[in-house]
C-alpha cells in the first residue's frame, strides 16, 4: 500500500486529464482498474453520490461511493463523451458494445448515451467477432503507463501499480475507523477473510503505540 503522503505525491504528477481522473476514481472507490474503465455513462449517480460496479470479479455487481471532490472533473468528462458521442453519430456510428444478450433484447439501446464508456477509447476499433466498428473502452495500458511513469518520477522506494490504489483505499479506510463489513462490500469481496488482510497490514506491533512520554 501507499502512504496518504505518497499517493499524493503520485498524483501531483499523473498527468492532467483522463490518466489523473482514472487514478484518483481508483483509489477513491476501491475499484479494479478494469472494472473503473468498463463504467457505462448510466453508471455514474451524481444525486446519489454513488457508483455501480457491474461485472466485477465473480461477475458481480456492487456499489460505491462517487467522490465528491471528483464530481466536476467527472461532468467535463462526460461532456465530451457526449459531444464525441453525438458526432459519431452523425457519421453513421454502430454504437457501442452491450453486455450478455442486451443487445438482442434492446437493439437500440446501442445507440444511448447511457450505455457508451466513461472513458472510450480515442477511435471505434473493429470487433473481431462481429466484425462491426465499435468505440471500447480505454485500454488498461494506457493508464498503467501513466501511473508507472508517475511513481518513478515521485521517486517512491516501494513498488506500486494501480492496483495498489485499491490496497490503499481499504487501508486508509481501516486507519479512518470504518468497519470491515463495510470495506468488504465496497471492495466486492464474497468473504470477509479476504478483506481482513488488511488488518494485518495495520499490526504495527511496537511502531503503533505512541509512547506514555509522547504525551508529556
Amino acid at each position: 500500500m501507499l502512504t496518504r503522503h505518497e499517493v499524493r505525491k503520485v498524483f501531483e504528477i499523473v498527468p492532467t486529464g483522463v490518466p489523473k481522473i482514472v487514478c484518483a476514481l481508483l483509489y477513491g472507490t476501491g475499484m479494479r482498474l478494469l472494472e473503473g474503465l468498463r463504467l457505462r455513462v448510466k453508471d455514474l449517480d451524481f444525486r446519489s453520490g454513488s457508483v455501480i460496479v457491474r461485472s466485477g470479479k465473480g461477475d458481480k455487481d456492487r456499489i460505491s461511493m462517487l467522490p465528491r471532490r471528483l464530481e466536476p472533473a467527472l461532468q467535463r468528462q462526460l461532456a465530451r463523451v457526449r459531444e464525441a458521442h453525438l458526432g459519431a453519430l452523425a457519421k453513421g456510428y454502430a454504437g457501442v458494445e452491450l453486455p450478455h444478450a442486451l443487445a438482442r433484447k434492446y437493439p437500440n439501446a446501442t445507440y444511448d448515451l447511457g450505455w457508451q464508456y466513461v472513458f472510450p477509447a480515442a477511435k471505434p476499433s473493429r470487433d473481431p467477432r462481429s466484425g462491426v466498428r465499435r468505440r471500447h473502452h480505454l485500454h488498461e495500458r494506457t493508464i498503467q503507463r501513466a501511473f508507472k511513469a508517475a511513481v518513478r518520477e515521485a521517486a517512491l522506494t516501494k513498488p506500486a501499480t494501480c492496483h495498489t490504489l485499491r490496497h490503499s483505499f481499504a487501508t486508509h479506510l481501516l486507519e479512518g475507523g470504518y468497519d470491515i463489513r463495510t470495506i468488504q462490500e465496497l471492495l466486492g469481496h464474497s468473504s470477509v477473510k479476504t478483506t481482513m488482510i488488511y488488518t494485518h497490514v495495520l499490526n504495527r506491533g511496537g511502531s503503533g503505540v505512541e509512547s506514555p512520554i509522547d504525551r508529556l
